[in-house]
């Protein structure tokens, strides 16, 4: 069965629409849709420019000859647009072409054509589909530029001497009106909180995104290993990754080849935004970028953000903002040791470093979108509404992107705490990487107080990492300490290689079942962590050779490993990697009467 976008859209424009639309608008206004970059482009921008006005009709236009096209017509249905073939365009009579992709074949005719770019002017050398070599990304054929009916957006004066230099032709047929996506990202920095919240990043995690262009001299396309990589030397307690590929990818490989691809990363926890909107939400939540010569590296670091830079094309164009952002940002040394690269980054940064760079991208931030209005009735011959002039609108809230780390690897550590005797004597530090991406990190050595162990929940998918976990955790909340129990005798009687089972119980915290049939009642001063991070508290202990006695006051120690015994258990500092910490009680439960 055909649908709109391979047949003829009879309405709301066309030869015989008005017979059946209800809406009588004064013009039409055609987009042209031929990529999923330029058509996100497009949507992103019109519904604020294009509010409450039914003098206008819009209609989108699908050119399915680009070699990222796969996408466009799913991404336009699921938007609830109205899509013509491009073959109709000429029979819908257009009073304006309105696109974000340069590279289109307009018919003949009189209307104006509105270019939009659909990245941060004119910065890269793209392969040319129309012959073997390349062109300036963001420019129209000089055909069409001959004709008098192309109009380019640009976001600063210097983009138009650049378009001179290099296409005589471009003269007189530019339009100052700034970037409406910088405009959005610098507004919504107030929300940042209710974005990483969504995103699933803790007041104490440092988020860091890996941003990467299309092509083999992008970020991806040199290091398609670094995603994991990173989730395997940062802490996953203490860091987020997230990931924002260039649509131009996913159009071109496919959902199922980058998930495919990216499967230990996203296994450990990885934040791969989706290929529309919800990228700028993560980027205005990142505490770094790790980018390459794409605008969302250009976008990110003239926002303010501290910045590596983890490839440079040659293709990126000498003389424009982003080669210059190239010779202010540090450069990621992708053998090097990743998090102290990404810590010194961040505390070195300041958030002027790269306003320089932003001053010769941006002319007056803050004035896209009603600059961008008046150009779009002017071409459409029509005054503009008489409501104010759109501003910058504050970015949606992202859905969380990621499904939760099930298998961790964990480090722990034991050591005095210099409490003085106000506090326990005894600090576990635990850091934890998703075992999904193990492989891709060194191995901590094991010792006398340090020691290693794979936690998996009882939902983690891969049969060997359960079977081989020496601590298994509910992956859900026990309603009773008599459930939690069950479990606990069940989970170690199933997988007679664990050493400890864990539930967290109702009303706060968590049981730990030992395999010699102790259990361990473990419970935190402070917001109840995961329980997973309360059996590593356990396991240190234990491994420690920090026995536990038996009787009716059992306590966690034998008064050698310090902590205070007896009936009110023993106190621990548990450390959470470097940013957080929490003195937790671990008292060992009486055993039930024989009989």
């Amino acid at each position: 069965m055909a649908v709109f976008g391979s047949r003829p859209l009879p309405v709301p424009a066309g030869r015989d629409a008005r017979r059946w639309n209800t809406l009588h608008g004064e013009r039409t206004l055609v987009v042209a849709a031929r990529t999923v970059t330029s058509t996100v482009r497009a949507l992103e921008s019109l519904p604020s420019l294009l509010r409450d006005d039914a003098r206008v009709h819009v209609v989108f236009a699908h050119d399915p000859t680009s070699a990222f096209s796969a996408g466009v017509l799913d991404l336009l249905h699921g938007s609830g647009c109205r899509v013509a073939p491009w073959e109709q365009l000429a029979d819908l009579s257009p009073d304006l072409i309105l696109t974000a992709s340069e590279n289109i074949d307009v018919p003949e005719g009189d209307c104006p054509v509105l270019v939009l770019p659909h990245g941060i002017g004119f910065q890269k050398l793209v392969p040319d589909s129309r012959g073997p070599g390349t062109r300036l990304s963001g420019v129209v054929p000089d055909a069409l530029l001959e004709t008098g009916r192309a109009w380019l957006a640009i976001s600063h004066p210097a983009q138009e001497e650049q378009l001179l230099a290099t296409h005589p032709k471009a003269a007189g047929r530019t339009l100052l009106v700034g970037d409406p996506c910088f405009d959005e990202l610098v507004g919504s920095r107030t929300r940042r909180g209710r974005y990483r919240e969504a995103l699933g990043v803790a007041d104490h995690q440092r988020l860091v995104v890996v941003s990467s262009t299309w092509g083999p001299t992008s970020l991806l396309g040199r290091h398609p290993d670094l995603l994991p990589r990173l989730l395997a030397r940062l802490p996953g307690d203490e860091y987020r990754v997230g990931a924002i590929v260039h649509p131009n990818v996913w159009s071109a490989h496919g959902e199922w080849q980058i998930r495919t691809l990216q499967a230990a990363a996203l296994e450990a926890g990885l934040l791969l935004m989706p290929t529309v909107h919800a990228w700028r939400a993560a980027l205005v939540a990142a505490d770094l970028v790790i980018g390459d010569h794409g605008s969302v590296t250009l976008y990110g670091a003239a926002a303010g953000t501290p910045l590596l830079l983890g490839a440079f094309g040659e293709d990126a164009v000498p003389g424009t903002a982003v080669r210059e952002l190239a010779a202010a940002a540090p450069r990621l040394d992708p053998h090097g040791d990743l998090r102290q690269q990404v810590e010194d980054v961040m505390d070195a940064h300041t958030p002027e470093r790269y306003a320089a760079v932003a001053a010769r991208a941006f002319a007056d931030p803050g004035q896209a979108s009603a600059r961008l209005r008046t150009a779009l009735y002017h071409l459409l011959k029509l005054p503009e509404p008489a409501s104010p002039s759109p501003a910058p609108h504050l970015l949606p809230v992202p859905a969380p992107p990621a499904a939760p780390v099930t298998a961790w690897q964990v480090t722990t550590d034991i050591g005095g705490t210099d409490s003085g005797g106000a506090g326990p004597d005894v600090a576990v530090t635990v850091r934890r990487v998703p075992a999904a991406v193990t492989a891709y990190g060194p191995a901590a050595p094991e010792s006398a107080t340090r020691f290693a162990h794979l936690a998996c929940t009882d939902d983690e998918r891969d049969l060997r990492l359960t079977e081989s976990a020496s601590v298994v955790v509910r992956g859900s909340v026990a309603g009773t300490s008599v459930g939690a129990l069950r479990w606990i005798e069940d989970t170690l009687r199933r997988l007679p290689g664990s050493l400890l089972a864990a539930s967290a119980v109702l009303g706060g915290g968590c049981l730990v079942g030992l395999r010699d049939g102790r259990v361990v009642e473990a419970s935190a001063t402070g917001p109840a962590p995961d329980p997973s991070l309360l059996a590593a508290a356990v396991y240190a202990c234990l491994r420690a050779g920090l026995t536990m006695g038996g009787g009716t006051h059992g306590h966690m120690y034998d008064g050698t490993g310090g902590g205070t015994g007896g009936s009110d258990g023993s106190w621990v500092t548990l450390r959470i990697g470097d940013v957080r910490e929490e003195d937790v009680v671990l008292r060992l439960r009486p055993s039930p009467p024989a009989g």
